[in-house]
């Protein structure tokens, strides 16, 4: 072959050679700016389930970072030198999809951090407790991710039913809590034909229900029992709970609302479940509960005031008044500038942090912009010492604040039921980056 006719087949693969190293070279670029940004701004911590990724094994294909179904709104994953790497902990929210992508089984899907612990349910394969006949599924067990919680749901309720424990007299299976889990378990049950009961100490939707007014709620699609197949992406709280409220209507859904569990036992094999209206008797048990369902408050005098609340449902409810948002997570930031945004409010962010190191970027930049055209006083350092009728007390940096007051919401997470889990037996370990 002469030195042309080589350079014919030669000078093509140059070009593509040279496209995919500059490409490449971008991609790292970008992404190691990213997580620097990350590191910067303290958002290394994951919230739930997320990717834990072996450089041995993993050669930088990508197919992680294409198949997360967040990358098109957030940077997840990226490729660093020649490697898969976790450059937005805090914007992953457990879709696992980046795992089942992974052609070298480079990537493990696990819970907490080595600097953060995740408290979890000690749990078998089938999602049954150390204690038998006790189940969890959803995100008391760590799945807060909508879709993976509507399935564990369902696969919960499939183990209950191929257990067949059952007792004369009593239910094949109490649900306690009708969020996504609880939800998708009645659906299972009813279609099963057990015997059961779902009891919620709030209203449907469970956390889904307490979010923002308008908040766009990130799901996907999934099979629901008596349902059928799901098509949401994107959609808004109020359309899911319509959609879901449809759904328990529509096949006559055993749930209760306003109902909350004080106490369980165990008694001749079954299960006593005393709730603030009645009493029940399950052979099986399903927590489908929250994490933080017991709001955290702050301890201090005052509190006990009517205008004091721990969450938002509708901005509109405040609009001309003078309100206090207390904390620094998502919920905090969501809830201040959503009623911020209303243009007719005064609002103040407390958090005792230096910098909102627990919230995602996007609600980072609305408090941001919010502060910029003076809807928003963002009050960093600073704590509540008092709440008054018209009045609240703040120290920040040393310095005490006295400011006028309608309304206080403390959006300060909320309590693990470690002393409920306790009660009943369920064993609980912290996860420091384990599966």
């Amino acid at each position: 072959m002469d030195s042309w006719s080589l350079a014919v087949y030669l000078l093509p693969l140059a070009v593509i050679t040279t496209y995919y190293l500059v490409r490449q070279r971008r991609t790292h670029v970008r992404d190691l700016n990213t997580m620097k940004d990350t590191i910067a701004a303290g958002m290394t911590e994951p919230a739930s389930l997320h990717p834990l990724i072996d450089p041995s094994k993993c050669l930088g294909c990508g197919a992680c970072v294409k198949a997360c179904p967040e990358t098109s709104h957030h940077d997840v994953l990226g490729i660093i030198d020649g490697k898969a790497v976790l450059i937005g902990p805090t914007e992953c929210i457990g879709h696992g999809a980046c795992k089942t992508a992974c052609p070298f089984d480079a990537i493990t899907l696990v819970f907490g951090t080595e600097r953060r612990g995740l408290d979890i349910p000690v749990l078998k394969p089938n999602f049954e407790s150390n204690v038998p006949g006790i189940f969890v599924a959803g995100e008391l067990g760590g799945m807060g991710l909508i879709k993976n919680a509507l399935t564990q749901g369902q696969q919960a309720l499939e183990a209950i039913s191929k257990a067949g424990l059952k007792s004369p007299g009593a239910l094949d299976v109490l649900i306690i809590g009708a969020g996504p889990a609880g939800l998708a378990a009645s659906l299972a049950a009813k279609k099963m034909g057990l015997g059961y009961q779902t009891v919620e100490q709030d209203s449907l939707g469970g956390a889904v229900f307490q979010y923002p007014r308008g908040k766009l709620v990130m799901t996907a699609p999934v099979e629901l029992p008596l349902v059928g197949k799901v098509h949401f992406r994107n959609t808004s709280k109020e359309e899911l709970l319509k959609f879901w409220t449809q759904a328990c209507n529509g096949n006559g859904l055993k749930i209760r609302y306003q109902e909350r569990v004080e106490s369980m036992e165990r008694k001749d094999g079954t299960f006593h479940i005393r709730t603030s209206k009645q009493q029940y008797v399950a052979a099986n048990v399903l927590l489908a509960i929250g994490r933080r369902g017991t709001p955290r408050k702050l301890g201090v005098p005052g509190e006990e005031l009517s205008k004091v609340v721990y969450r938002l449902i509708d901005p509109e409810q405040y609009r001309g008044q003078q309100v206090i948002v207390v904390g620094g997570g998502d919920s905090a930031l969501e809830a201040a500038a959503s009623i911020a945004e209303l243009g007719d409010t005064k609002v103040c962010l407390s958090y005792r942090g230096e910098a909102f190191q627990r919230a995602k970027q996007r609600n980072r930049q609305r408090v941001e912009e919010a502060s910029a055209k003076g809807q928003l006083n963002v009050l960093l350092n600073s704590q509540i010492r008092e709440i008054r009728q018209d009045e609240v007390l703040l120290l920040q940096a040393g310095k005490e604040l006295q400011l006028r007051n309608d309304t206080v919401i403390v959006s300060a997470g909320g309590i693990l039921p470690n002393d409920f889990l306790k009660s009943i037996g369920i064993e609980v370990e912290t996860k420091f980056g384990t599966a």
